[in-house]
């Protein structure tokens, strides 16, 4: 072995580096003058076989090649590294004075968050969340809540009803009878909520629609009274429009619910009325299979539009109904 062989390899390994045009051809080159079968790897294990004093010889020639083949290596790498990092950064440069190609993405609409907002709340307590058709019997909307047959309720004015109307369906007026289902298939204790879509013959308006949405509350268990009704209006109520949210029960009437109340509530300055509540009528408990002796229970139910529109300051339902993404943005959504 001559120290002009071992020269030569140095000259080699410089020279195929610097003609490397990336850093694929750059590895190429390593692994022909640098790898583990290059010219100068091989002479480097081929010193075990010296005697001491040829090792000792060229043993610091080898050494001097293989680190000047290895600065070399270097210097390449990080001239072609710079290279790569250049042109990456010229083809992914960004003109920030362009306008923003600003595409809207779609979103829950605000009484889809309102409903979700309030079966967390609930779900949270305790309760499960039970849903039911839209289109139901007669039975179960009105019959089975004690509703009589002469009841303003059941006229066409305030009721769809599905033709033949020999069937006796109709699209349902309120949850309520989620809530009959679920005592006529479960045992008490019973701990539910029941939002959903409900109709009724209503001109649309500022404050009415002929399809809304409702959230109703049943609780059936061992010595219910007002007290637990009264106390879960008020925590729902705070979590709807703030701890500092006063409530009120003023005396009503409704047919499946007695006594029966409606539920105010005193926000931005005013009184607002919220919706109505009230212990359930024993003839209801009765009419699903439940022990009026033992059970008793409560119930209630708000219109979701109608809590959006307190709590946001809504004034005309036409802007929840008629679609308008204006509306809906204004809640964050849809942006």
């Amino acid at each position: 072995m001559r120290e002009k062989e071992v020269a030569g390899w140095v000259s080699d390994a410089q020279n195929a580096f610097k003609a490397a045009q990336d850093l694929d051809q750059l590895k190429v080159a390593r692994l022909a003058h640098a790898g583990d079968k290059s010219p100068v790897a091989l002479a480097s294990r081929g010193l075990g076989a010296m005697t001491p004093d040829e090792k000792s010889s060229f043993g610091k020639i080898i050494g001097d090649a293989k680190t000047a083949i290895a600065s070399a290596l270097a210097n390449a790498t990080a001239t072609l590294e710079a290279a790569r990092d250049s042109k990456i950064l010229l083809d992914e440069i960004v003109d920030v004075t362009l306008p923003a190609n600003r595409s809207h993405k779609g979103g829950l609409h605000p009484i889809t968050i309102m409903k979700n907002e309030i079966s967390d709340f609930f779900v949270n307590q305790g309760y499960s969340v039970q849903e039911g058709p839209e289109m139901e019997s007669g039975w179960l909307n009105f019959d089975a809540l004690n509703i009589p047959g002469d009841h303003p309720a059941r006229t066409m004015q305030d009721t769809f009803f599905i033709e033949p109307l020999e069937s006796g369906m109709v699209l349902r007026t309120q949850t309520s009878p989620v809530q009959i289902r679920t005592m006529l298939t479960s045992e008490p204790p019973i701990y539910i909520i029941s939002p959903g879509r409900t109709f009724r013959a209503d001109e649309l308006d500022a404050t009415h629609s002929p399809v809304f949405h409702q959230v109703e509350g049943l609780v059936v268990d061992r010595a219910i009274t007002m007290a637990h009704l009264k106390g879960v209006l008020e925590n729902f109520a705070q979590a709807m429009f703030g701890a500092d949210v006063i409530t009120r029960l003023r005396p009503s009437f409704f047919p499946f619910t007695e006594p029966s109340a409606e539920v105010d509530v005193f926000f931005n300055g005013q009184w607002i009325e919220w919706g109505g509540c009230g212990m359930v009528n024993p003839k209801v408990l009765q009419n699903c299979g439940i022990d009026t002796q033992i059970y008793s229970g409560f119930a209630f139910g708000m219109g979701v539009e109608r809590t959006l529109m307190v709590r946001h300051g809504v004034t005309d339902m036409h802007e929840i109904v008629e679609g308008d993404v204006r509306f809906t943005r204004q809640f964050g959504i849809g942006l």
